[in-house]
């Protein structure tokens, strides 16, 4: 049973920067958990879930939301099979509850942020909010 342990949420100011983490046990390690296994989504109030970041853990590859591209950046620890995303440039449209999501088997190639269906667990999601 897999789980998501999130943390790094808070309140910023427009401009300000926060890092979410994201830890995940609970499964045993698969030569089929290589690949794009772990990502970010948001759900804003009103608003769909959507994708934020993705990455790699097999080349490192990363997506990215057009909404977020040069402000956010997504990145894992393997050995602790974490992922962060560092958050900068923060907006008051960017408040909304992040979600980790983990996937597994994955798929080793993604022409983007792959969608909400294809990650199996979820973790309890932390609030970031920007005024």
């Amino acid at each position: 049973h897999v789980q998501l342990v999130e943390s790094g949420g808070g309140s910023v100011q427009t401009g300000g920067s926060l890092r979410l983490s994201c830890a995940r046990s609970g499964d045993t390690f698969s030569c089929t958990y290589t690949g794009y296994c772990m990502g970010w989504f948001r759900q804003g109030p009103g608003k769909e879930r959507e994708g934020v970041a993705a990455i790699s853990s097999r080349d490192g590859g990363t997506h990215y939301a057009d909404s977020v591209k040069g402000r956010f950046t997504i990145s894992q620890d393997n050995a602790n099979r974490s992922v962060y995303l560092q958050m900068n440039s923060l907006k008051p449209e960017d408040t909304a509850m992040y979600y980790c999501a983990a996937a597994g088997p994955c798929v080793h190639d993604s022409p983007s942020v792959p969608g909400a269906t294809y990650y199996h667990s979820w973790g309890q999601g932390t609030q970031v909010t920007v005024s």
